[in-house]
C-alpha cells in the first residue's frame, strides 16, 4: 500500500468505477508471490509434477507481470491479450506434456485465456474476485482426485483468503484498503485454470467439463452475457464500464459486501451441487447443470432490468 501511494497507483472514483473513494491498487502481487512459492514447494516435494508446474509458473509470472506493468501505465488491450495467449500456450503445453492429449491441451488453452479475462472483467467491487476465487478453489479441491490439483487449489484458496481482510472489510461500514489490480485479477483466473486443467486430464469425460463450470457459473454468466450484450449494441466492449449485473446491483443497494457475499454463496452452492451429482449419469449432470445455468441467466436478466 505504501508503494502504491508512492507511485500513485491509485484508482480514483468515476462514472466507470463502482467505488467512491480513491484506493491503492496492485495488492494482488502478494497473492502471486504466495502462489509461486507454493508451486516451487510442490515441485520440490513432488518431483513428478515438475513437467506441469514449471511451465505454468512461467505462465503465471507472465500474466502477473503484464498486469503489474498495466497497473503502472495503461497498456494496449491487444498487447495484454498476446501475453495472456502466450501464458495459455504454456498451460496447454504442460497439459500435453503430462497427458499426450491434444484435445485436453486445446481445452486448457481456451480455459486459461477465458478465465484470465473473466476475472479481470469481474474485479469491480470490494472483495468479489478474491472471495470468488477462494470459494471456487475450495470446490475444486473437494471435487478433484488429483493430488497436485488439490494442493494447487488449496494454495490458491489460502493465498486469496490472506488478501481478503485488506480488500473486503467485514466490520462496520469500512471500504477496501487496497485493490487487486490487474496483477492480481488476471493471475487469479490463470491460477484457477491450472487445477481445472489437471482435473480434465485425470478424468476426460464430458461430465468433468460440465461439472467444472458449475462453481464459477456466476462469474461465467455475468461476464459472458454482459460482454455479448455490449457487442450486440456495438459498444467498445474492451473498455472499462459498470454494466455487469453485480455493478448495477451495487448501484441500487449501495453495498459491496452484500453483492460479494451473494456471488460467493452462489459459487458455494454450485460446488455442493457438483459434488452431489458428479457420480450420476451424464444425462442427469447435463440436465441439472442446464437448469442451474438457466436459473443464473434469469437472475442476470432480472438484475439488469432493475
Amino acid at each position: 500500500m505504501r508503494y502504491a501511494r508512492w507511485r500513485n497507483l491509485v484508482d480514483e472514483p468515476g462514472e466507470r468505477r463502482s467505488h467512491t473513494i480513491a484506493t491503492p491498487r496492485g495488492g494482488g502481487i502478494g497473492i502471486v508471490a504466495a502462489l509461486l512459492f507454493a508451486q516451487g514447494l510442490l515441485a520440490w516435494q513432488v518431483p513428478e509434477s515438475r513437467a506441469f508446474l514449471l511451465p505454468t509458473a512461467v505462465g503465471l509470472t507472465l500474466v502477473a507481470a503484464i498486469g503489474w506493468v498495466d497497473d503502472h501505465r495503461s497498456l494496449s488491450p491487444w498487447l495484454r491479450l498476446v501475453v495472456h495467449a502466450v501464458a495459455a500456450v504454456l498451460l496447454s503445453w504442460a497439459v500435453y506434456e503430462i497427458s499426450g492429449d491434444a484435445l485436453a491441451a486445446c481445452l486448457a488453452f481456451g480455459l486459461a485465456l477465458a478465465l484470465i479475462n473473466i476475472w479481470n472483467f469481474m474485479d469491480g467491487i470490494d472483495g468479489i474476485a478474491a472471495l470468488q476465487a477462494v470459494v471456487v478453489a475450495i470446490a475444486y479441491a473437494w471435487l478433484t482426485g488429483d493430488v497436485v490439483a488439490r494442493w494447487l487449489a488449496l494454495a490458491l484458496a489460502v493465498s486469496a483468503a490472506g488478501f481478503l481482510p485488506f480488500n473486503l472489510p467485514m466490520g462496520g461500514r469500512g471500504k477496501a484498503r487496497i485493490f487487486l489490480g490487474d496483477v492480481g485479477s488476471g493471475a487469479l483466473g490463470y491460477a484457477l485454470a491450472m487445477p481445472m486443467a489437471l482435473m480434465l486430464v485425470r478424468d476426460p469425460r464430458p461430465a468433468t467439463w460440465v461439472l467444472m463450470l458449475v462453481p464459477p457459473s456466476a462469474f461465467l454468466l455475468d461476464a459472458a452475457l454482459t460482454l455479448s450484450s455490449r457487442m450486440l449494441r456495438g459498444e467498445r466492449w474492451w473498455t472499462p464500464h459498470v454494466e455487469h449485473a453485480y455493478q448495477r446491483w451495487v448501484r441500487r443497494i449501495g453495498s459491496h459486501r452484500t453483492v460479494t457475499l451473494t456471488y460467493a454463496a452462489w459459487a458455494a452452492a454450485g460446488g455442493v451441487l457438483a459434488s452431489v451429482i458428479r457420480e450420476t449419469g451424464i444425462a442427469l449432470i447435463i440436465a441439472v447443470s442446464f437448469a442451474w445455468f438457466s436459473g443464473g441467466g434469469i437472475a442476470w436478466m432480472r438484475l439488469r432490468r432493475r
